[in-house]
């Protein structure tokens, strides 16, 4: 084995396959442990746009190429029988399509970050059920449970009319200075 790796040109195909390949997952296992700096290749930049993120020059995108570029030269020269230029050529092609599939790969990452972030804005249209009393025209305050994007929130609500009484039917109508909720009976 050691022969086949070292000997008619495969060194110029191994010493890049065995950097890339211990660099890379290096990161990988940086990433997977939450190391310091492990989700930069992700995160947005300043401008807000996730495809800037995602450029072929990272430091994770160059350990991928001689990855794929030692890796793929090698099968080439020792696998398919082919001559060294070929195998470059082809260890190349192959490095290239490392760092697109790891752009690919970023980008789903990327992808399944979502904001789990409720605001009271969310509840305006919405249909509740009266949780605590509400006294009539804002005399006093009361709570309502709103369903927003799947999730149940408890809060405080005022009425400006009539009071509405526990496990009635609400409508939110707007959201006030103080966060709480105006609502009207359905």
């Amino acid at each position: 084995m050691p022969d086949a790796l070292m000997n008619d040109g495969a060194v110029w195909f191994t010493v890049p396959a065995v950097i890339g390949t211990i660099f890379f997952l290096l990161r990988l296992g940086f990433m997977l442990i939450g190391g310091e700096g492990a989700i930069s290749e992700v995160e947005l930049d300043s401008s807000g746009d996730p495809t800037e993120s995602f450029k072929l020059l990272s430091i994770q995108g160059v350990a991928a190429f001689l990855m794929g570029a030692g890796w793929g030269g090698i099968a080439a020269l020792r696998a398919f029988g082919w001559e060294w230029m070929p195998s470059m050529f082809f260890g190349v092609a192959t490095g290239f399509g490392m760092m697109w599939l790891l752009i690919l790969l970023l980008k789903a990452v990327h992808d399944l970050q979502s904001s789990g972030n409720i605001t009271a804005e969310n509840a305006v249209g919405t249909e509740g059920t009266v949780y605590a009393n509400i006294p009539e025209q804002r005399a006093g305050r009361g709570q309502v449970q709103v369903v927003i994007n799947g999730r149940q929130r408890i809060y405080t609500a005022i009425s400006d009319a009539e009071s509405i009484p526990s496990q009635a039917r609400v409508r939110v109508t707007r959201v006030n200075e103080d966060r709480s909720l105006t609502v009207t009976r359905v």
